[in-house]
């Protein structure tokens, strides 16, 4: 249940339409669904801003299909780690559905949705290497669906660091910086020390033997030496986004007030 579904189910209430005793059951029968092998959280929206998100890997595609199917009947639904063979049935099913070939993704808006109205405030995502391109896309997709403005910078690693210092309005301009690497991990570090902005960092497990797989830059951004820097876990670019879209929306409201 989203808060614009709660308004209408109030205002259902004070004209009469629907008596207290019903409202109270529909809210009591909405909290979550048990299909069995999920239960779901419909009022996540309502208590977080943004439905619950369909993680998809180690799914099968039945129950993939199932838990979008009962979510789009409420809200908008967003799908990470979408596996490359399940693609054709999803959108299949939701051709209405929007996929991102690159994020591994599958986003899904429900038809009484209200998109919010652009303004000033932007995420950037930026990541050290194209092999990091993944990740960095679950995260600016993630900022997307949730009703954010996203700028993209890719390819800007510290092997060359004249590519990154050429885009430094682009850095200072953004709101809040989700910085993506592998490797060495020092990009997070590197742009945090020219901005003034809250600086997302995530590891990513693209990387030679020494990496373990993430680990290495994991360390190094959890080492950061300059202030303002947080850490996300290894190829966690849906949580990246997410934490972005609630540092936005907490500028939005304070703007406001």
């Amino acid at each position: 249940m989203t808060r614009e579904q709660l308004t209408v189910l109030l205002q259902q209430v004070r004209n009469g339409s629907l008596s207290a005793e019903d409202a109270v059951e529909r809210l009591r029968s909405l909290p979550y669904e048990d299909l069995g092998f999920a239960k779901l959280d419909h009022h996540r929206a309502l208590r977080k801003g943004f439905p619950e998100v369909v993680f998809c890997q180690n799914k099968t595609e039945t129950q993939v299909l199932g838990i979008i199917q009962k979510l789009a009947a409420s809200g908008d639904v967003l799908a990470t780690r979408v596996p490359i063979e399940m693609i054709p049935a999803v959108t299949s099913h939701f051709p209405e559905g929007q996929h991102n070939d690159v994020a591994h993704t599958f986003f899904l808006r429900h038809p009484e949705s209200v998109v919010p109205a652009p303004d000033h405030q932007v995420a950037l995502v930026c990541c050290a290497g194209t092999s990091d391109l993944p990740v960095a896309e679950e995260a600016a997709v993630t900022v997307e669906v949730m009703g954010n403005r996203v700028e993209r910078l890719f390819d800007v690693g510290v092997a060359g660091l004249h590519r990154l210092l050429s885009q430094r309005k682009g850095l200072q301009d953004a709101s809040v910086l989700i910085v993506v690497a592998g490797m060495d991990g020092v990009l997070p570090t590197v742009v945090s020390g020219l901005v003034d902005r809250p600086v997302i960092a995530v590891p990513t497990s693209v990387g030679y033997g020494a990496a373990f797989e993430g680990l290495a830059p994991l360390l190094t951004m959890l080492n950061a030496c300059s202030p303002g820097v947080v850490v996300v876990n290894i190829d966690n670019g849906f949580g990246a986004g997410y934490f972005a879209s609630l540092i936005l929306s907490g500028a939005r409201k304070s703007d406001r007030s």
